[in-house]
């Protein structure tokens, strides 16, 4: 919200200066995030007026003008203006001034000199040559009523400030400079001057017919006609200025009073070119297939989710959004039709997002706009337009005001005592009831109990703790002393059995893993690529093109942080990332943490490229290999023990990746990136990958109690011969579960796999994998004869299940 501190100040002019007038603000919750002066410094820039012209005797382009500037003799100036003229008032810098800097940094100084042998005694400036605006067309023509002789900086209000006010969404009966001048009213107690108008008189029995078929989408539609207005006719320079510092582009009158209106009393409206409209206006909810044409130029396609307003022919507005471009209203309108509505918030909310632009319009009505004054507003708009655009033809017609649906505003109550409790501040009944009489508030007291009926034009109070807020605003959030909070403090200690996500990250970071955050939308070819996910959950407005969809997958986003790294020089990385994945499950309700259709789990995801180690003298150097983040992976779940199973997965190496498992689960999965992924992302080498289920890495058994043995441990070797394509896990997991079955092998403490052979003397299909076998008891030495009968077991388990062979 941006607007002139002069304009405020016709509104409301408290004692206090600029910075105080600000501090005030931003104090009260309206913050003031920038202060700037509507135009550069210059000096020694007056009113002039331009006498007479001749042609420059040695110049084509320029004129010799007299120039009368207020000194008691004419100046004799040089300008190449083409639009210099007798009799038209501009600004002139006089011999001495000092203009705004130029390209160089530098002011630009005026001196008396010579153009073409022609003496020349000052300048005649532009608008952009003041540093007012852009426009270079020609010379800043003045009303014929300026001054001559007058410093221009106090004709032209130059003096002034721009303030642009940061506003929280609660606050949307602030976006309009009648809304600021009330809270400042409210905050100094100086009396509040509001805009006044003067009904312009009916003439006319002429009504637009107009049908509201959505009393859902428009609660209130006021309109009416009006005929015989001259929109060529030149917008007031005063109103100029104030939109132009309020950050609007002057464009036409009749557009300019409907947006002036808007920024002084917070009400869009619409103007619409009667002429243009097919017969009555139906104010309803889309219909899919239908379309508009915009006034921004774009084409449309609505549907039953969007409010429109209609003709009989077609839609004419998209409804609190945006007008449309075949009612637009151009400089040879006579006939208009003038509309202020109040449309539901929830109504018109998400709607201009949607298609990807915004608008002053949508930004007031989806916070919610006064639904009580659309009547007079439209007085306001029409006494402006008849002073400005009308003429002795001009006819008025009666406001056309339906009520369909209004909101229905509950009274709230406050209790002085819970308001001193959360404020802190002992504050008195009496205070509490001054506060609410500056505020406006409509307000019954009883002993310690105040009730409020909120105005038409707050849409923020709806619960005892906004009326709270509001008591501490005026009261002062200054004047609320700091004080520590005075609360029982109980440590609370976290289930032994479970860990948080921070520790996760500090054992990655241990591990030598730099932590990432990326965004939850990613581009859709990474999810057809890393996830094999072809229907991935779209995004209805993506805050880019590429960022169009919902990740179900952290692997793309750390491939590209690899890219990312890559392309500036860095040859080894070791990445990791702890964020949500979105599933579709269409059991999923809607939650406090929950959307209905979609699970949103948690994933630890990490990546590692190029050599294992950094370069050094003590180990040679070599690449990251899947074994390395294989051992990574099993030192962060120890000492829970994981199982990997051979598997495919669309972003590994079908030969280099598997599923992880702890108890037969699948949880995650680890490999290296599928080799056509690392061409089509221009990786040199491979990087190894893993993901798994945050919830699964957070669990951790307690730690339990067992006996060290007093007593040696054995060793044995055994070497079998088992197909090629036996994995070594399943071998691994008979051996486990005859340990758990067979007493005898219950002496086992711990088995390794230490070879793998392949070649001669064994079959083309065969291989031989070595363990080792560590066996001890806590009770007593083992003998032969136990080590014996429970390697036999051991060796007859495998033999069994697998066809292994005993190798000799």
């Amino acid at each position: 919200m941006q607007f002139s501190e002069s304009w405020l100040r016709t509104l409301v002019d408290p004692k206090m200066t600029s910075d105080e007038l600000s501090h005030l603000l931003t104090m009260s919750g309206l913050e003031v995030e920038e202060v700037e002066p509507v135009a550069p410094p210059f000096t020694n820039v007056v009113v002039a007026k331009v006498i007479e012209i001749a042609k420059h005797p040695n110049a084509d382009r320029l004129n010799v003008c007299q120039v009368d500037a207020g000194t008691g003799t004419l100046l004799n100036i040089v300008c190449g203006a083409p639009n210099v003229r007798p009799g038209m008032k501009v600004p002139c810098a006089m011999a001495g001034a000092k203009l705004p800097p130029g390209e160089d940094g530098k002011p630009f100084e005026i001196k008396v000199g010579k153009l073409r042998g022609v003496e020349s005694q000052g300048m005649l400036c532009s608008a952009r040559e003041l540093k007012l605006s852009e426009d270079h067309g020609g010379l800043l023509e003045l009303p014929d009523d300026a001054p001559v002789g007058q410093n221009f900086r106090d004709y032209y209000q130059l003096n002034d400030l721009r303030f642009t006010i940061k506003l929280t969404p609660n606050k949307a009966d602030c976006l309009s400079v009648l809304g600021v001048a009330r809270e400042v009213s409210a905050l100094t107690g100086t009396p509040l001057k509001a805009p006044t108008y003067k009904a312009v008189t009916v003439n006319t029995d002429e009504k637009l017919p107009v049908k509201v078929s959505a009393p859902d989408l428009c609660g209130r539609f006021s309109g009416r006609v009006i005929r015989g207005l001259n929109a060529k006719a030149e917008t007031p320079d005063w109103m100029k200025r104030r939109l132009e510092r309020s950050g609007q582009r002057p464009i036409s009158a009749l557009v300019d009073i409907s947006n002036y209106v808007m920024l002084e009393l917070g009400r869009p409206s619409h103007v619409f070119d009667l002429n243009k409209i097919h017969g009555s206006l139906d104010i309803r909810w889309g219909k899919p297939g239908e379309s508009l044409k915009l006034l921004n130029g774009n084409t449309i396609e609505v549907d039953s989710w969007v409010g429109v307003i209609a003709d009989d022919r077609e839609i004419e507005s998209l409804a609190g959004i945006m007008g449309g471009d075949s009612t637009a209203v151009s400089l040879e309108t006579t006939n208009i039709y003038l509309e202020a509505a109040f449309w539901w918030p929830q109504a018109i909310q998400g709607r201009a997002r949607r298609y990807n632009f915004s608008t002053d319009a949508a930004h007031r009505f989806e916070r919610g706009v006064d639904y009580a004054t659309t009547v007079d507003h439209i007085e306001r708009i029409t006494a402006l337009i008849v002073e400005i655009c009308g003429g002795k033809d001009t006819v008025v017609g009666p406001v056309d005001d339906h009520v369909v649906n209004l909101p229905q505003r509950k009274p709230v109550s406050v209790r002085a005592a819970r308001a001193v409790k959360v404020i802190g501040v002992p504050i008195s009944d009496e205070q509490i009831a001054d506060i609410f009489k500056r505020l406006d508030l409509e307000f019954t007291q009883e002993s310690g109990l105040f009730t409020v009926t909120p105005p038409s034009y707050r849409f923020d109070i709806e619960i005892e703790e906004d009326l709270i807020e509001e008591i501490a605003r005026v009261y002062g959030f200054e004047n609320i002393p700091a004080l520590p909070p005075v609360a029982p403090n109980t440590m609370r200690i976290a289930p032994e059995n479970s860990r948080s996500l921070f520790a996760v990250r500090r054992q990655l970071a241990d591990a030598d893993y730099q932590e990432v955050v990326n965004f939850s939308f990613v581009e859709e070819g990474w999810e057809a690529d890393f996830a094999g996910n072809e229907n991935p959950i779209r995004l209805q407005n993506p805050i880019a093109s590429q960022m169009s969809v919902m990740r179900s997958s952290l692997v793309g986003s750390l491939v590209a942080n690899v890219r990312y790294n890559l392309n500036r020089k860095l040859n080894r990385v070791r990445l990791f990332e702890v964020g949500a994945v979105f599933l579709r499950n269409t059991s999923t309700q809607d939650g406090p943490l929950a959307v209905a259709g979609y699970d949103q789990p948690k994933r630890v995801a990490a990546i590692a490229y190029g050599p294992a180690v950094d370069e050094q003298w003590g180990a040679p150097s070599r690449n990251v290999d899947y074994f390395d983040i294989k051992a990574d992976l099993e030192a962060l779940f120890a000492p829970q023990a994981l199982t990997f199973v051979k598997a495919e997965n669309a972003a590994l190496h079908p030969g280099r990746s598997a599923n992880i498992l702890i108890d037969g689960r699948v949880i995650g999965f680890i490999g290296e990136l599928h080799p056509r992924w690392q061409q089509k992302y221009d990786l040199p080498l491979a990087p190894v990958v893993f993901e798994v289920d945050a919830s699964m890495l957070q669990q951790r058994e307690i730690p339990s109690y067992q006996e060290i043995s007093k007593f040696p441990a054995v060793t044995r070797d055994i070497a079998v011969v088992v197909k090629q394509e036996l994995p070594m896990q399943a071998l691994m997991d008979t051996f486990l579960a005859e340990r758990q079955s067979n007493p005898a092998c219950a002496i086992m403490q711990a088995i390794v796999l230490f070879d793998e052979y392949r070649g001669k003397g064994l079959e083309n299909d065969e291989k031989s994998l070595a363990f080792r076998f560590t066996l001890q008891d806590t009770q007593n030495t083992l003998q032969d004869d136990k080590v014996d009968a429970a390697m036999t077991a051991f060796i007859a388990s495998v033999e069994n299940k697998h066809g292994a062979k005993l190798r000799n």
